[in-house]
């Protein structure tokens, strides 16, 4: 018996030292690129959300969640509803109202920030399950996405 726990005990100290594997939340992914309509060449920035007013478009990695959080207060305030067209952000004001296209099958969808995230290194904006199916990106998980602000509360 003590042998079964030592073994146990083992794997688990084992696997606190192991880095991510290749493709798991951990991964290293490339950095988003962003687009302005007032310029031709697409740029990169570290945190252009900062910068982004209605005339700028960025692209992105969008994920979705909502089985888990359905029910539960999101960063606002708000009872999180996963069939709302709702999104999280980590910086964008609550309220503001993001037309995120799928760049894999173009399909559409406008969101409004009522969350904060995604908490995964890499990724731009968590979309409610209703926006994800909207987009056609509940198969996939994560797909890359432009995102282009609407209005700003």
């Amino acid at each position: 018996m003590g042998k079964i726990i030592a073994k146990v005990l083992a794997l688990l100290l084992l696997f606190c030292f192991m880095g991510p594997i290749q493709g798991g939340q951990g991964a290293q992914l490339e950095k988003p690129v962003y687009y302005s309509l007032e310029r031709t060449k697409p740029y990169l920035e570290a945190k252009p959300e900062k910068k982004v007013n209605d005339t700028q478009l960025f692209i992105g990695k969008a994920s979705w969640y909502g089985p888990g959080f359905h029910g539960k207060l999101t960063a606002n305030g708000e009872i999180f509803d996963e069939n709302a067209l709702t999104a999280a952000h980590k910086e964008l004001p609550f309220g503001t109202k993001v037309l995120v296209t799928n760049l894999r099958n173009g399909k559409s969808t406008i969101v409004t920030i009522n969350d904060r995230g995604p908490y995964v290194e890499g990724r731009h904006i968590d979309l409610s399950r209703a926006a994800a199916r909207e987009v056609g990106m509940i198969e996939d998980g994560v797909v890359e996405v432009k995102m282009q602000i609407i209005s700003y509360k």
